[in-house]
C-alpha cells in the first residue's frame, strides 16, 4: 500500500484521534500484560534484563504508525538528547554496541585523516581481560592489539587497566589505545588520557557498560577522541539492539557516519537530498565532474544504521536513565554491605579513585585460599535461579579465537589470569528489588557457612 497525500482537516483530526486511542489502549494493555509482582524466594534472580513500562511500548507503536522503517525523527531526537546528556557535540546511532566499536576504530583508518590515520600493522594498546568486541575491531582493521594487564584484583579490585603497564606497551608502531570501563567502573581516565596526549595517540573509550558513570565530575566518553555505548537489553538503557558512537569532533563524526552508511561521502540524512547545495558539482577520485554525490564512496563501509522503531524505545528509556543508574548504585551498595563479612573468602569490588561508577554488575572473586571454587559457587547459585556471568572472556589470549592472531603482549598477565580463574559477577540492574538482593546475599552467606561447617 502506497502512502496517500493528506486529506482534509476532518480526516487529519480523525487520524490523530485514532492515534491517541491506540496509545491509550497500549497503556491499558501493558498494565494487564506486564504487572508488577513482588519477589518471592524460589523465583529467578536474573543477572540483567530490560526494565520498561507502557511509555516505551507507546513510543514503539507511535513509531510503527509512522511506518518510517529506517532512521527518522526518533533517531534524530535520541542522538541530540544523548549527546547533551553525556556532554559532547556529536552522537551517531548504530545497530549495536559491537558495531559502534567497529565503526569508531574504522573511522580512524580513513585516508581523510592523512598522516593521522591508522594503517595496516599499526599497534593499538588494549587489555587482555575484557569483552571480545573491544579487541576485535583492532584485528578487523588489520591492526595489531598490544595486550597489557589489569590491576590485580587482590591489590586493587577495579578490574580495569593497570595504567602503570601502559608505557611497557609502547613501541614505534603504537598509534592508539582502546579500552573499556569494566562493568561500569571507570578506568583511571586522567592517567590514560595524559598517556595518550603525551605520546600523540588516539583514544577510544568503550563505554558500553558504563552509561552514566563519571570520572572527576565528567561523564565517561569525554576523555577520548571517540566513545561508544550499547543498548542491548542487559545494558543501562535498551533499544533491544542498538549502539552509538559519540565524540566532540564533527570531523570524526562525519567519518563515523560514512563508515556506518556504506562508506558514502555524502552526509545527507535518510529522506534528504543536496544538503551541501552542490550534489551535482563534486569531483572525487577518477569520477567525472558532477557525479551524484549520493553515490560517491570514500571508504569501504558497512550498513549499520538503527531503525526508528528502536530509537523510539531509546527515547523513552533515556528519560529514565538517572533513575536506572541510581537503582544500580543502590543495589550494588546493598550487595557490598551484605557481603562485607565474607571478605576473607571474597575479593569485593572497589570503585576507581575519583570515579562515580554506574555499575553494570557486581564483580566478585573467590580467593584462591577458599575451600571452594568459583565453579562450586556459581553452580549452586544457578540451581537456585540466581544468575551469574563470568567476567566476559577472562584472559582473551586463552580464548580459541585469538590464538594465532597478530598480537603483542607487554609483560605478564597475572591479573587477567586471576579473573579468568576466580571472578564472576552478579546482577544489579533496576529490575531487582531489595528482596532480590537480600536473597542473593543470604544464599551466598548460607553457602559459605555450609562449606565451613562441612570442612569443620
Amino acid at each position: 500500500m502506497n502512502p496517500q497525500p493528506p486529506g482534509d482537516a476532518a480526516a487529519s483530526r480523525d487520524a490523530d484521534t485514532i492515534r491517541a486511542d491506540i496509545r491509550s489502549l497500549v497503556t491499558e494493555y501493558c498494565q494487564l500484560k506486564f504487572p508488577d509482582r513482588p519477589f518471592e524466594p524460589g523465583q529467578a534472580v536474573p543477572v540483567a534484563g530490560r526494565t520498561f513500562d507502557a511509555r516505551e511500548v507507546e513510543h514503539l507503536v507511535d513509531s510503527a504508525l509512522d511506518f518510517w522503517l529506517t532512521s527518522g525523527r526518533f533517531a534524530d531526537t535520541f542522538e541530540r538528547r544523548f549527546a547533551a546528556r553525556v556532554g559532547v557535540r556529536c552522537a551517531s546511532l548504530v545497530n549495536s554496541g559491537s558495531s559502534a566499536n567497529l565503526v569508531a576504530l574504522a573511522a580512524l583508518t580513513s585516508p581523510k585523516l592523512l598522516g593521522e590515520r591508522l594503517t595496516r600493522g599499526d599497534e593499538v594498546i588494549t587489555v587482555a581481560a575484557g569483552f571480545p568486541t573491544t579487541v576485535n575491531p583492532i584485528l578487523q582493521n588489520n591492526l595489531v592489539p598490544v595486550f597489557v594487564d589489569v590491576e590485580h584484583p587482590e591489590t586493587l579490585a577495579t578490574y580495569n587497566v593497570d595504567v602503570e603497564r601502559l608505557e611497557a606497551g609502547l613501541s614505534d608502531r603504537t598509534r592508539g589505545v582502546m579500552l573499556a570501563h569494566t562493568l561500569g567502573n571507570p578506568f583511571d581516565c586522567a592517567a590514560v588520557a595524559d598517556f595518550c596526549r603525551q605520546h600523540d595517540l588516539w583514544l577510544v573509550e568503550d563505554c558500553c557498560d558504563a552509561l552514566g558513570a563519571e570520572y572527576e565530575g565528567k561523564h565517561v566518553g569525554q576523555f577520548g577522541d571517540m566513545a561508544t555505548c550499547s543498548f542491548y537489553p542487559a545494558h543501562h538503557i535498551t533499544m533491544g539492539e542498538g549502539g552509538i558512537v559519540f565524540t566532540d569532533s564533527p570531523r570524526l563524526e562525519k567519518l563515523v557516519k560514512s563508515f556506518r552508511d556504506w562508506g558514502r561521502d555524502c552526509w545527507c540524512e535518510p529522506g534528504h537530498d543536496n544538503t551541501c547545495g552542490q550534489r551535482f558539482d563534486w569531483q572525487l577520485g577518477d569520477l567525472p565532474h558532477g557525479y551524484d554525490h549520493k553515490y560517491i564512496y570514500s571508504h569501504l563501509g558497512y550498513n549499520l544504521k538503527v531503525t526508528d522503531m528502536q530509537a523510539a524505545v531509546g527515547v523513552a528509556q533515556l528519560d529514565k536513565l538517572d533513575r536506572f543508574v541510581a537503582a544500580r548504585r543502590r543495589n550494588f551498595a546493598r550487595l557490598r554491605r551484605g557481603l562485607e563479612p565474607l571478605q576473607d573468602i571474597f575479593v569485593l569490588p572497589e570503585p576507581t579513585p575519583g570515579s562515580q561508577p554506574s555499575w553494570f554488575g557486581f564483580p566478585l572473586s573467590v580467593r584462591p585460599t577458599a575451600t571452594f571454587t568459583r565453579r562450586d559457587l556459581v553452580t549452586h547459585l544457578d540451581t537456585l535461579g540466581i544468575g551469574t556471568r563470568q567476567l566476559f572472556g577472562g584472559n582473551l589470549l586463552r580464548q580459541p579465537a585469538y590464538q594465532g592472531q597478530p598480537q603483542r603482549v607487554a609483560g605478564e598477565l597475572a591479573g587477567a589470569d586471576y579473573i579468568m580463574r576466580h571472578t564472576f559477577w552478579l546482577g544489579v540492574y533496576p529490575g531487582l528489588s531489595e528482596a532480590h538482593i537480600d536473597f542473593v546475599i543470604d544464599t551466598i552467606t548460607a553457602f559459605v557457612r555450609g562449606v565451613r561447617s562441612a570442612s569443620g
